[in-house]
């Protein structure tokens, strides 16, 4: 079955289509698209991922279709920035 892996940094991006097994994971998906070779800095056992904007674990079954994302992690209180914008106006 197709399903797409994505990752994005801020300077590069990513999304492959791949076709895995039927019963394939998130796991699976993403080590069959080589994003994991062509981002070395990716860390499975630390970032977060999901199908379609919804966090699911590595070991989630996958459908047709799916859209697989990696995400990278917030390196910024989200509610600090927010207030440091507020501050500019």
């Amino acid at each position: 079955m197709k399903v797409s892996v994505a990752y994005a940094l801020p300077d590069r991006q990513s999304w492959v289509d791949v076709e895995v097994p039927e019963q394939a994971t998130v796991r699976d998906a993403i080590e069959i698209s080589g994003i994991i070779r062509a981002f070395p800095s990716l860390d499975l056992s630390s970032q977060k991922v999901g199908v379609f904007g919804k966090a699911v674990s590595l070991e989630a079954r996958l459908e047709p279709g799916q859209r697989v994302e990696i995400y990278r992690p917030i390196t910024a209180d989200p509610i600090a920035l927010r207030g440091k914008e507020d501050e500019s106006d």
